[in-house]
C-alpha cells in the first residue's frame, strides 16, 4: 500500500473513532441534561433564512412530571404501540409495511419513537442511505444509554407540531391555550393525530381525517389500558 493510501486510511479511522467517541459522550450527557434544541429546529431556522424569512421557534423544555399522561399515551398509541417492548426497531411493523407495499398498498412508515427521537434530535430531514445509517447508529445508542421514559420525554419535548412549534408545551399552548400537563384525552389524541403531517394539519380545528384518526387513537389508548400502561416504561 502506498504511503498516501496509508495516510488516508489513518485519517479515515481517526475520523470514524472521533465521531463514535463524540456521539457516545453526547448521548450520555443528554441522558440527564434537558434538551433545549434539535437539529430539525436548526434546519427549519436555516430554511427560513434562505427563504428570506424570520421564523420564530417556539419551544420550552418540560420534565416528565410536567407532561400530560394522556399525551404520553396518545403518542404511543398513535406512533409505536410496541414501544416498551422493542429495542429501537420494530421489525414486525417493518415486515407489515413491506408486505403492504408489495400488495399494491402505500408504503407506510415504520419508524419507532426511538428512531424518530434519534433523527429529530441529531439529524436532518430528508431521505438518504447516509442519514438512515446515522439514524440507526443513534437509535442504538439511545436505546442502550437511555431508559424508555427518557426517550419518550425527549421525543415529546422536541417533536414538531406546526411551523416553528416544537415540543408538547409549545404545542399545547399554540393549539389549546393550556400547559402541557393540562391536556385532556381529546386534546392529546388530536395532537397525536397530526404528527404524520404537523405542518399540514390543525389540532385545534381538525378536518375529517384528523378527527377520525383522533377517535381511533382514543380507542387504542383505552385498549392499551389507559395511563397505567405508562408503568411499563
Amino acid at each position: 500500500m502506498r504511503e498516501w493510501q496509508q495516510r488516508a486510511w489513518r485519517v479515515l479511522w481517526r475520523t470514524v473513532l472521533g465521531f463514535v467517541a463524540c456521539s457516545v459522550v453526547l448521548v450520555l450527557v443528554l441522558r440527564v441534561v434537558p434538551v433545549f434544541g434539535s437539529m430539525v429546529m436548526v434546519e427549519r431556522k436555516v430554511q427560513s433564512w434562505i427563504a428570506g424569512e424570520s421564523l420564530d421557534i417556539r419551544h420550552q423544555w418540560r420534565p416528565w412530571e410536567q407532561l400530560s399522561d394522556q399525551a404520553k399515551l396518545a403518542v404511543i398509541a398513535a406512533e409505536d404501540q410496541r414501544f416498551p417492548r422493542h429495542h429501537g426497531f420494530d421489525f414486525e411493523q417493518m415486515r407489515r409495511a413491506w408486505e403492504t407495499s408489495l400488495n399494491g398498498g402505500r408504503l407506510r412508515g415504520a419508524s419507532t419513537i426511538s428512531q424518530q427521537t434519534a433523527k429529530n434530535l441529531f439529524l436532518w430531514t430528508g431521505r438518504s442511505w447516509v442519514r438512515k445509517g446515522l439514524e440507526a447508529w443513534f437509535t442504538l445508542l439511545i436505546e442502550v444509554a437511555w431508559p424508555k421514559q427518557r426517550i419518550l420525554e425527549v421525543y415529546l419535548n422536541i417533536v414538531e407540531w406546526d411551523t416553528g412549534v416544537f415540543g408538547l408545551e409549545a404545542a399545547a399552548r399554540h393549539y389549546f391555550g393550556v400547559s402541557a400537563d393540562r391536556l385532556t384525552e381529546a386534546q392529546a389524541s388530536r395532537l397525536a393525530a397530526i404528527l404524520p403531517d404537523p405542518r399540514g394539519r390543525d389540532a385545534a380545528r381538525p378536518g375529517p381525517l384528523v378527527e377520525r384518526r383522533s377517535v381511533w387513537i382514543r380507542q387504542q389508548m383505552r385498549n392499551l389500558g389507559g395511563p397505567a400502561y405508562l408503568e411499563r416504561l
